[in-house]
């Protein structure tokens, strides 16, 4: 089983949970980090360290979120592979907590 990045990481990206991982399973696209599943050791340091509360163990997915399953397979597939810390995008605190963000999802 592995950790999954949910709707919520969409335009807050917050990097704090990168740093953390052992496995470098973390993939960056422009607004939205993604977990490689075949990577994660399901080691669950990454997930309190997520400000935006944005990931979760693959099993707790909530069921109108269940397609960040396969996206976040997807997606690690084709975005470079993240290790450090960055700055979040300026308006982070913003979109933080709001809902459906999918559509501003950007590959």
């Amino acid at each position: 089983m592995a950790f999954i990045v949910l709707d919520n990481c969409i335009k807050c990206k917050y990097t704090d949970c990168v740093e953390v991982c052992p496995v470098d399973c973390f993939h960056e696209g422009p607004n939205f980090l993604a977990i490689d599943p075949d990577e994660c050791i399901d080691c669950t340091l990454c997930e309190p360290e997520c400000p935006a509360e944005a990931i979760v163990p693959e099993d707790d997915v909530p069921e109108d979120q269940l397609q960040f399953i396969e996206l976040n397979a997807e997606l690690a597939r084709t975005w470079p592979v993240i290790t450090a810390r960055k700055d979040p995008p300026a308006d982070a605190e913003e979109w933080d907590g709001v809902e459906g963000k999918l559509q501003y999802l950007e590959r």
